[in-house]
C-alpha cells in the first residue's frame, strides 16, 4: 500500500502540517473532507513572520518585503508604502483568463498553499493562513480563471486570483452564481483579510494551482488504469481471446512491476470463463497484440503513474516560496523553489502514459466493431445497414485518441521569457497539468465506448463470460440496455463513463477475484 492509499472517512479532519499530505488526503479535501492548522505548522508560521517583522522594525532592505517585484526588485519601497506594495501586487497579478476553475479544483488548491504556508517558509501571519483554511471549510468558491500561469515565480495569476477573493475584492461564486467576493465571504460569515509587509507574496509564490489540477487528474488516471485492465478483459471474452498470455512466468521473466500487476489482474479476473473453455482446443495461436500485450502497455502507464505520484508528493510538501524565511537563521535568502519544472515534467510523462490507455482501447474497439476481425456482426448490431450499432461510437473514439496526440505533445519542453528578462525560464507547469487533465477525460471517454461495445459483444455470444465480469455486465446493463437496434447513442455513453467514475465495477470485480493491483 502506497502512502497516498492511506486515508480515513471523508469527514474526518485532515491536520495540515506542511510535511505529509498525500494524494489521498489532497483528493478527499477536494471533496469535502475539513481541515485543520497542526500545531506544529502554528509555531513554525509564527517563527518566520517574527523574521520578517524583525526586518522591518531595522528597516533592513530585503526582496519581497520592502522591494518591488521581479524587474523592479532594485526599488526600495518606504515604510508607510508596505501593506499597499502587497495590495498592489495582488490586484496588478489577479490578470488570469479562461474558464474557471471548479470548487474541487479550487479546495485542493487552497489546502496545497494552506500546507506550503504552514511549513513556515513563508513569513504570513497566522491569522491570515488560517482565514484561508476557515475559507476552504467554509466552502468558499473563488473565482480563479485557468489560464495565465507560466509555471514559475508561481502560479501568479491564479493565486492571486485567490487572494483577491480572500480581500473581499473581485468576484467568487456563490451557489454557482457569480457575485462580488464582499458578497460570497459574507454569505459564509467570513470576514476579508488584511495584507501587511511580505504576505501578498506569501499567498502566491507557489506551484499549488498546477498541482491540485495534475494531482486531481493523477488519482482520476490511477484508476482508469484498473479499469482498463477489466475492460481489456471483457473485450477479450467477447473476441474469443486467450487468457494464456497473462500466465505469471511470461511476466516473471520481464519483472516490471507494472505489467507483472496488470498480468495478475487480467489472470484472475478471467478466471472461470465459459468462452475460455469453449475454445480450448481452436485453431487459434494467438491474439494481436491489441489483446495479447495489454500487460505491456497498461503496466508501463501503471509505473509511469506511480513515479509522478513520488514526484508529486515530495511537490506538495515542499516550501515553494521566494525569498525563504529561514527562522532558525532568522534571515531571508531569494531562491527559485517557485519554479514547477518537476511537476512539468511529471505531467507531460503522465499524460503521455495515459493516453496509451486509449489507444490499445481504440484499437480493441476496431476489433469488436469490424468483422474482418471477429466473429461478430459488423458494428455490434444485427440487420446492419438498416443499423449502424457502434460505427460512429468507434469514429468518436477515434477522434479522442487523435486528440490526445496533441493534448501529449510536452509543455515542458517550451519556455519564454517573462518580466523583463528577469524571469527568463519558466516551466509551463500549469499548461502541463490542464493538458494532462485534458486527456484523462477522453481517456475516461474512449474506456468508456469500449465498455459498451464489449458488453455488446458478449450479447451476441451464447456463452458466459468469467465469474468475475459477470457482475461487470450486470451493471452495465443496469444503466444500458442491449443495442438490438438503432438509438441515441450519447446518453448510453455518458452512463457508461458516469459508471467508471464511480468505482463500482472495480468493486463488483474484487467480490470475486480479489483485490486487484
Amino acid at each position: 500500500m502506497t502512502q497516498s492509499e492511506k486515508t480515513g472517512p471523508r469527514d474526518a479532519v485532515i491536520e495540515l502540517t506542511g510535511n505529509d499530505l498525500t494524494l489521498a488526503d489532497l483528493t478527499a479535501i477536494a471533496a469535502g473532507a475539513p481541515v485543520k492548522l497542526g500545531r506544529a505548522g502554528s509555531d513554525a508560521v509564527d517563527r518566520s513572520r517574527a523574521v520578517v517583522d524583525d526586518i522591518v522594525a531595522n528597516n533592513e532592505v530585503v526582496y519581497g518585503v520592502n522591494t518591488g517585484f521581479g524587474n523592479f526588485a532594485s526599488v526600495v519601497i518606504p515604510p508607510e508604502k508596505l501593506a499597499e506594495l502587497q495590495y498592489n501586487l495582488i490586484r496588478s497579478h489577479a490578470a488570469g483568463v479562461g474558464p474557471a476553475l471548479d470548487l474541487a479544483n479550487c479546495r485542493a488548491l487552497m489546502a496545497l498553499r494552506a500546507n506550503v504556508l504552514a511549513k513556515g517558509y513563508s513569513g504570513i501571519r497566522r491569522k491570515n493562513l488560517e482565514a484561508l483554511i476557515d475559507a476552504l471549510n467554509a466552502g468558499f468558491h473563488p473565482f480563479i480563471p485557468e489560464q495565465g500561469s507560466v509555471g514559475a515565480s508561481g502560479d501568479l495569476a491564479p493565486l492571486a486570483h485567490l487572494t483577491l477573493n480572500l480581500l473581499g475584492e473581485g468576484e467568487a461564486f456563490l451557489d454557482d452564481r457569480r457575485v462580488s467576493a464582499a458578497e460570497a465571504l459574507e454569505a459564509k460569515n467570513l470576514k476579508p483579510i488584511d495584507l501587511e509587509a511580505k504576505e501578498g507574496l506569501a499567498f502566491i509564490n507557489g506551484t499549488q494551482v498546477m498541482a491540485a489540477i495534475g494531482g486531481l487528474a493523477l488519482k482520476e488516471a490511477a484508476s482508469l488504469a484498473r479499469h482498463a485492465d477489466i475492460i481489456a478483459a471483457l473485450s477479450l471474452e467477447a473476441l474469443r481471446g486467450s487468457r494464456q498470455a497473462f500466465y505469471h512466468k511470461i511476466h516473471e521473466a520481464r519483472p516490471h512491476t507494472g505489467q507483472k500487476a496488470s498480468a495478475d489482474n487480467l489472470w484472475r479476473i478471467l478466471a472461470e470463463s465459459e468462452i475460455m473453455e469453449s475454445h480450448r482446443d481452436c485453431g487459434k495461436v494467438q491474439d494481436s497484440y491489441s489483446l495479447r500485450c495489454v500487460p505491456q502497455v497498461h503496466g508501463p502507464a501503471r509505473d509511469t503513474l506511480d513515479h509522478v505520484l513520488k514526484v508529486f508528493e515530495i511537490e506538495i510538501n515542499s516550501a515553494t516560496d521566494n525569498p525563504m524565511v529561514l527562522g532558525d537563521e532568522g534571515r531571508l535568502i531569494s531562491g527559485g523553489n517557485f519554479h514547477g519544472e518537476s511537476l512539468a515534467m511529471a505531467f507531460d510523462f503522465s499524460a503521455i502514459a495515459v493516453a496509451e490507455l486509449a489507444n490499445i482501447s481504440e484499437r480493441r474497439i476496431e476489433r469488436l466493431c469490424n468483422p474482418a476481425l471477429s466473429d461478430l456482426p459488423a458494428f455490434l448490431v444485427q440487420e446492419g445497414g438498416l443499423n449502424s450499432g457502434f460505427m460512429i461510437a468507434h469514429c468518436t473514439a477515434a477522434a479522442l485518441v487523435s486528440e490526445n496526440k496533441s493534448l501529449c505533445h510536452p509543455a515542458s519542453v517550451d519556455s519564454i521569457s517573462t518580466s523583463a528578462a528577469k524571469e527568463d525560464h519558466v516551466s509551463m507547469g500549469t499548461i502541463a497539468a490542464r493538458q494532462f487533465r485534458a486527456v484523462v477525460t477522453n481517456v475516461r471517454r474512449v474506456l468508456a465506448i469500449e465498455l459498451l461495445a464489449a458488453s455488446q459483444g458478449l450479447n451476441l455470444i451464447p456463452e458466459k463470460p468469467a465469474l468475475a465480469l459477470q457482475g461487470v455486465v450486470d451493471l452495465v446493463r443496469a444503466e444500458v440496455a442491449p443495442w438490438d437496434r438503432d438509438r441515441y447513442m450519447a446518453s448510453d455513453i455518458q452512463k457508461a463513463e458516469a459508471l467508471i467514475g464511480s468505482g463500482n465495477m472495480i468493486a463488483a470485480v474484487e467480490r470475486v477475484s480479489g483485490p486487484l493491483a
